[in-house]
């Protein structure tokens, strides 16, 4: 779902002449007003800013009659007033005329799963789906409490330099690394020579992970097939750790016309059975997680935790990770809150953004959040997707 979620806004001109604000919707152009882009969102206190800015940004009024309650409760949330802002959600959802769209019952829920709310909640959200006739979201605590570090993506080991007998010690890190995690990447990039001897460790090293069922990925394994290829000769005995390496790389790297070619002459030079084809390359991928949500975030920028003041570098770094990129996609499933300067702060950047013709698509935004970034303007120059 993409944000406007309180109704479909006013095309210009098109307003009734009878309805709130509808003057002021025939007169608003499509763009967002320039003005906001130059509003000084720097200074560190968010409540004089707050103040100071207020006045500057246009705030459209929301088709549902409850703009005021919805841009109330937003910016308490932002500056940290969770109670003031849980009361002002709660008179509108329990008002008389229970006219409130589901907008604002989204943004209580997630209110309560961001403070792990979880009695009031569930009962809240019996009256969600009583008054929407549709199965309710599900409880998750997103509060700061439960939140959890990124355990998700697998380490990392550089093999650099010349691989020989003397990295024992090293290998034997690595494995106590890999089995701590249950993953593990390895990058051979950097790697420039490998002799007989590196080839047996490191062939010991994936067969003792393997078999602890460490979930192993190889980056780069074509480094090192091109080096052994030129180590090994059919018909020649010599070299047999070479060989199996070889043969191993060449599952990593998801080979097997090559590898099956290797194998046959393997067999003909040692006079035994090579091992069985076995390809490894998606199942490491998959099984280390790189990203998690690499499907949904292909570029992988994420913003996360709570956003205010000093914790906003974070937003200014997203200008630079922009800069060769014409569509940026950001995680902000683990974003819990940001503050007005930070919004204001993301939408002067975003805004350049789009003057330059990207395209910058914010996904899994809390209801919180998105009232926020709504409130701003962000999504007037970006794309916002809500939390399921």
């Amino acid at each position: 779902m993409v944000l406007p979620f309180f109704g479909k806004k006013p095309s210009p001109g098109t307003g009734s002449a009878g309805a709130p604000g509808a003057e002021r919707g025939a007169q608003r152009p499509a763009a967002p007003p320039t003005e906001l882009s130059t509003l000084d969102f720097t200074a560190g206190d968010a409540a004089h800013a707050l103040a100071r800015c207020a006045g500057l940004v246009e705030v459209q009024e929301m088709d549902s009659g409850v703009g005021a309650a919805f841009e109330e409760a937003a910016v308490l949330y932002a500056n940290g007033n969770v109670e003031d802002a849980e009361k002002v959600l709660n008179a509108v959802l329990d008002g008389p005329s229970a006219q409130a769209g589901e907008g604002l019952w989204m943004m209580l829920l997630d209110l309560y799963k961001l403070t792990g709310q979880r009695e009031r909640f569930e009962s809240r959200v019996l009256d969600y789906a009583t008054r929407f006739e549709r199965s309710p979201p599900p409880w998750e605590d997103l509060s700061s409490q439960a939140a959890r570090p990124r355990s998700d993506v697998a380490p990392l080991i550089n093999l650099s330099g010349k691989l020989t007998g003397q990295a024992a010690a090293q290998f034997q890190q690595i494995g106590v690394i890999g089995r701590k995690s249950g993953a593990i990447r390895i990058d051979l990039s950097r790697l420039r020579s490998v002799d007989e001897d590196g080839c047996r460790l490191f062939l010991q090293l994936l067969q003792s992970l393997a078999a602890d069922r460490v979930k192993v990925s190889v980056l780069k394994p074509s480094q090192l097939v091109n080096m052994l290829e030129g180590q090994i000769a059919a018909g020649r005995a010599e070299n047999r750790d070479a060989w199996l390496l070889l043969l191993e790389m060449l599952q990593y790297a998801g080979e097997q016309e090559r590898f099956e070619q290797f194998a046959v002459d393997y067999a003909i030079t040692f006079e035994e059975s090579p091992p069985s084809w076995m390809p490894k390359a998606q199942a490491a991928m998959s099984a280390t997680q790189v990203d998690a949500d690499a499907e949904k975030t292909p570029d992988g920028f994420c913003l996360e935790g709570e956003i205010a003041g000093a914790q906003a570098e974070g937003i200014r770094k997203l200008a630079a990770y922009a800069a060769e990129r014409q569509r940026v996609d950001v995680d902000c499933s683990n974003l819990r809150r940001m503050d007005f300067v930070s919004a204001g702060t993301l939408f002067n950047i975003l805004a350049t953004l789009q003057a330059q013709g990207k395209l910058v698509v914010l996904h899994k935004v809390n209801a919180m959040v998105a009232a926020l970034l709504r409130v701003m303007g962000v999504d007037q120059v970006a794309q916002v997707t809500l939390r399921n």
